[in-house]
């Protein structure tokens, strides 16, 4: 570096005391400014460390030229907020930790940063010790065999006090996320030692825990289990003090690092001692630094700003990713809920703002007849978000990208797809702005009387009183078309559907309800949601799902113009993950794998090489391309997905590519 890297911190607590003595020790930064939710604060921490650039109020920190990089380090609940705000104002982060409330608060601030190009990294100041990579290196090298138990513990006892930050359930206290947050991230990072790959995720995760009168965690414990056998039991608490240690068990000994989450605080030697098998007297290992720890956190960041994050064992993104599911899912089992998490909490984004509607969305928009707004030709499908936190970050990115359809159904997750999805458009005052697709009368239970019964429902749920597209979600052929027809008529008369469609029907049953609203002088089906996609279903996904990817099929959707909206458009990860060699995943293969499939992923990855973008793109957008109208359903279950989706807009196929890929050439 040509000159030290200017930091502002934000926030003036105690964290930021510390950070700031260590900063002036550091060999890559130096402390120019400060923001604090008062001016006095502000000058006060200023004359503290000697800062002239005191600032009152954090958007005036972020504001501030000199600044390139904040170190912030206010409340949990405000961390994605200035941290998204610091990633759109240019500056390079450095976020005390849990980077977020929950992981899907997490997915935002990586978006952000993502979006904004800026240095990201959660601030675990452990991980970027050296003491934390001589540990891996010895489990790397067989100090204790194959490991098979890992043992964590960071707790600390305080008085209970419902106003301070610890026990507030509005300030986001409890152990889990703030100091439980170690022991998860070092479980997932030695059970990764040996496989070469840094950290893993556990299969599975079971805790425990006692609960403060504010609902937060006192204590609590938690059991995992990763791959390749490994366990793990960790433990936290801020109404109770534990030993903070590390053991790592294993087939040929034992290891403990007796100062695991603050190494040689000040600069100086820190431990890690192995007990080998069979070896009465136990091999002392020392870690030797001079600086103190938050200068080597400092001075990791400013050594990876090209990057824009950390190489392991610091914080990347995708461990960030990690340890936030796995908090938000030990958090679950203890029943620790925030206030900022309950359902009429969620009024504004994770930046606490209003949703920002683009005025010229980047996503296309098409016409399907009936629905009175223009709808975008990629749908968001509302079929696997779990909470209202992670529903929202998704709602609000594809919304403020410029997408408007949402497709849900009476039956997904038993009701709680439609309700997450009212109680965003509620939160969000954006329900006229939304066009929402609902379906309904799924087997067994397709018939014109279940049909009404579950479109109230589904509309009680939605919070709304219509939808704007109705689909039947299945067909029942012991029952004429023509009575699903005069069914879905009444509904629409009444106002409760703008318009109506079928979804999994046959063509000829298709043409049979045209037939009869044509008779009866009314609308007939005004669109058909069947799967298309580059790689034709070798077999059905779900018992009577049915594709129009064949010749024929799109011959005739050529000829009537009849709007599709394709589910599966993407092959459900043929394109990222199809490999005729790879087979665990058993319904990928069952459903997708097939010579001519894998010659059809061929092209594409060789089209995608010249192309410089990724293959799902390009059978994307092969899927838009088609000469009849297309509107193709996503459900990606990340921001990066949902950003991996919006690329495919930006292709454009010739017709000799959109053939080729096809294996029309032959």
């Amino acid at each position: 570096m040509k000159s030290k890297l200017a930091w502002g911190i934000l926030g003036t607590g105690r964290i930021a005391h510390t950070f700031a003595r260590d900063l002036s020790k550091s060999k890559t930064g130096r402390l120019v400014a400060v923001g604090s939710r008062t001016a006095a604060a502000a000058t006060a921490f200023g004359k503290e460390f000697g800062i002239g650039r005191c600032h009152a109020g954090y958007e005036a920190l972020l504001a501030d030229r000199e600044v390139e990089a904040v170190y912030i380090s206010t409340p949990h609940p405000m961390h994605a907020e200035w941290a998204i705000r610091a990633a759109e104002a240019g500056k390079h982060i450095l976020c005390e930790k849990p980077i977020g409330l929950n992981h899907a608060e997490a997915m935002a601030v990586i978006e952000a940063a993502r979006r904004h190009d800026v240095f990201l990294m959660e601030a675990f100041m452990y991980r970027c010790h050296p003491q934390t990579a001589r540990l891996l290196e010895i489990l790397r090298d067989g100090a204790v065999g194959e490991i098979r138990w890992i043992d964590a513990t960071f707790a600390f006892g305080a008085k209970f006090d419902p106003n301070h930050r610890i026990y507030s359930n509005a300030l986001g206290g409890g152990g889990i996320l703030d100091v439980g947050c170690y022991p998860i991230s070092a479980a997932r990072l030695l059970a990764g030692a040996t496989s070469g790959g840094g950290f893993v995720e556990p299969i599975a995760l079971k805790g425990v825990g006692t609960l403060a009168p504010t609902g937060v965690d006192e204590f609590a414990a938690a059991t995992l289990r990763f791959p390749e056998g490994v366990l793990a039991q960790v433990a936290t608490g801020v109404g109770v003090a534990l030993p903070h240690q590390l053991c790592v068990h294993g087939t040929e000994g034992r290891l403990h690092v007796p100062e695991p989450w603050l190494p040689a605080r000040e600069g100086g030697e820190s431990r890690i001692i192995v007990h080998a098998a069979g070896s009465s007297k136990p091999r002392e290992i020392v870690v030797r630094t001079r600086q103190p720890l938050y200068a080597i956190e400092a001075d990791t960041v400013a050594a990876n700003l090209e990057r824009r994050q950390a190489p392991s064992p610091a914080m990347s993104w995708e461990d960030t990713l990690g340890n936030m599911r796995c908090l938000d899912r030990w958090r679950e089992e203890v029943g620790v809920v925030y206030e900022r998490e309950k359902a009429e909490a969620w009024k504004l984004t994770v930046a606490r703002r209003s949703l920002r509607l683009p005025t010229k969305p980047s996503v296309p928009r098409g016409e399907i007849a009936g629905v009175t707004k223009a709808v975008s030709r990629l749908i968001m499908g509302c079929d696997n978000q779990p909470n209202l936190a992670h529903a929202s970050v998704m709602f609000d990115d594809f919304a403020e990208r410029g997408g408007n359809a949402f497709d849900t159904a009476w039956l997904y997750g038993r009701g709680l797809q439609e309700r997450l999805l009212g109680q965003w458009m509620r939160n969000r005052g954006a329900r006229e702005e939304m066009v929402v697709i609902a379906k309904g009368a799924h087997t067994p239970l397709c018939d014109p009387r279940q049909l009404r019964l579950q479109l109230h429902e589904s509309l009680d749920r939605l919070q709304t009183d219509y939808a704007d597209l109705y689909l039947m979600h299945r067909d029942n052929l012991e029952i004429p078309a023509g009575e699903f027809v005069d069914a879905l008529e009444e509904q629409r008369r009444a106002g409760r559907i703008r318009a109506w469609g079928v979804s999994n029907w046959t063509l000829p049953r298709v043409e049979e309800a045209r037939r009869h609203a044509e008779r009866r002088g009314i609308p007939g089906p005004a669109a058909l949601s069947n799967n298309l996609s580059l790689a034709r279903m070798v077999a059905p996904v779900w018992e009577g799902a049915l594709s129009v990817s064949d010749p024929e099929s799109r011959a005739w959707l050529k000829r009537t113009q009849m709007p599709l909206l394709a589910w599966s458009s993407q092959a459900r990860g043929f394109f990222t993950r199809g490999n005729p060699k790879d087979r665990r995943d058993a319904e990928l293969a069952r459903c997708w794998y097939s010579e001519e499939n894998f010659e059809r992923l061929r092209r594409t990855r060789e089209l995608a090489r010249k192309r410089k973008t990724p293959p799902v793109d390009l059978a994307l957008a092969w899927v838009l391309r088609q000469p009849f109208p297309t509107f193709a359903l996503i459900g990606p279950r990340t921001l990066e997905e949902t950003r991996v989706s919006m690329g495919a807009l930006k292709v454009e196929l010739s017709e000799k590519e959109f053939r080729w890929l096809d294996l029309n050439d032959r």
